[in-house]
């Protein structure tokens, strides 16, 4: 019996029903050989964080665009406290760690640079269906490993396309905004919980709000700090899920529900909206759109851009040109796509 043979039979004894066993999972798209040492899921893990969308992540925007502090999140720093939130939540349910860790350390590797401000623009400029979470998928199916994909499991690649909604609920009751497994669920409402509370220290960190305008409602019952709101979410939905006709339903109580409903409604309006933050994307999305109209004039120079960022063994010639610039677009970082712009639409001073 191998190792991952070993530790397959032991997940049968600390994971719950509720969980998704290694080898019960469905599978890949292609079918390969099982590792003889990690899991399927432990192995997707390791091939997401080996992946180069996933080391971009540390140069791609949360919500402050080239912060010059050193505390502020990143899209990396975001990925890693949603990881860790779902696998304190995840073990203590007793579902597979593994799997929610994968989910996690994957749901942004299609993430544009500037944020959800890069979102818009190829939203505007490419199409009003491009949304992050599908471009994940796009990345670790099509766009990874030059060409090839990463060829993950599907549960992991079914807990990335779901894990977001934009505003919707934050405990989705349609079944099509879920995730197959509880442990891609649990996904979804980490993102939730991280981001709600790091945008908000964040927030108050650049003085673009100050801690006294944060509603009183939510410091009263989600706690005043970062790690009691984060203890206060976590074991809320830890301890109010149930199980109801032999399912696990996810739950938290109306007050805490409310209170982070209500804190997100709060950032929504005075931090992602406010003029210091907006003005950016604004300048955001123009970089990005004259990166995109210029890429598809001009073949050569967006060949050896293409090279430049090791994307050209990921092109199907069978796709229009304007699919793989959005690619290209949603694949840079924030500082690539400075330099770039620089590089193309700045004059040059003669020596």
């Amino acid at each position: 019996m191998s190792i991952r043979e070993e530790f397959e039979e032991r997940e049968k004894s600390f994971i719950s029903s509720f969980g998704c066993l290694s080898y019960e999972s469905r599978g890949r798209q292609v079918e390969e050989e099982p590792c003889h040492i990690r899991t399927a899921f432990q192995l997707d893990r390791d091939r997401i964080v080996y992946s180069n969308a996933f080391r971009r992540l540390k140069h791609k925007t949360q919500v402050f665009l080239s912060p010059l502090g050193d505390h502020y999140r990143t899209r990396l720093s975001h990925t890693l406290e949603v990881a860790q939130i779902a696998r304190t939540i995840v073990r203590a349910m007793r579902l597979n760690e593994d799997l929610a860790e994968a989910i996690a350390l994957g749901h942004d590797l299609g993430h544009t640079p500037f944020g959800h401000g890069g979102e818009t623009a190829l939203k505007e400029i490419y199409s009003q269906d491009f949304s992050h979470n599908e471009q994940s998928v796009r990345v670790v199916d099509m766009l990874e490993n030059n060409g090839r994909g990463l060829n993950l499991t599907y549960e992991v690649r079914d807990g990335i396309l779901r894990h977001s909604k934009g505003y919707g609920k934050i405990i989705p009751d349609d079944p099509e905004e879920q995730a197959c497994t509880c442990e891609g669920r649990i996904v979804r409402i980490a993102d939730i919980m991280a981001y709600l509370n790091h945008d908000l220290d964040d927030a108050i960190r650049s003085g673009v709000i100050s801690a006294d305008r944060v509603p009183p409602s939510c410091s009263r019952i989600l706690g005043n700090s970062h790690s009691e709101r984060a203890t206060t979410m976590i074991r809320d939905l830890i301890f109010s899920s149930e199980v109801r006709n032999g399912e696990l339903c996810l739950n938290m109580r109306d007050e805490i529900y409310s209170a982070m409903t209500t804190l997100r409604q709060f950032l929504y309006e005075n931090v992602y909206r406010s003029p210091r933050v907006h003005k950016e994307f604004v300048k955001a999305k123009k970089i990005l759109s004259d990166l995109y109209t210029f890429f598809l004039k001009d073949d050569e120079k967006f060949q050896k851009e293409l090279e430049a960022v090791e994307m050209v063994e990921c092109i199907n010639n069978n796709q229009p040109k304007e699919r793989i610039v959005c690619d290209f677009i949603a694949s840079i970082t924030d500082r690539y796509a400075l330099s770039l712009y620089e590089k193309i639409f700045f004059p040059t001073p003669l020596v």
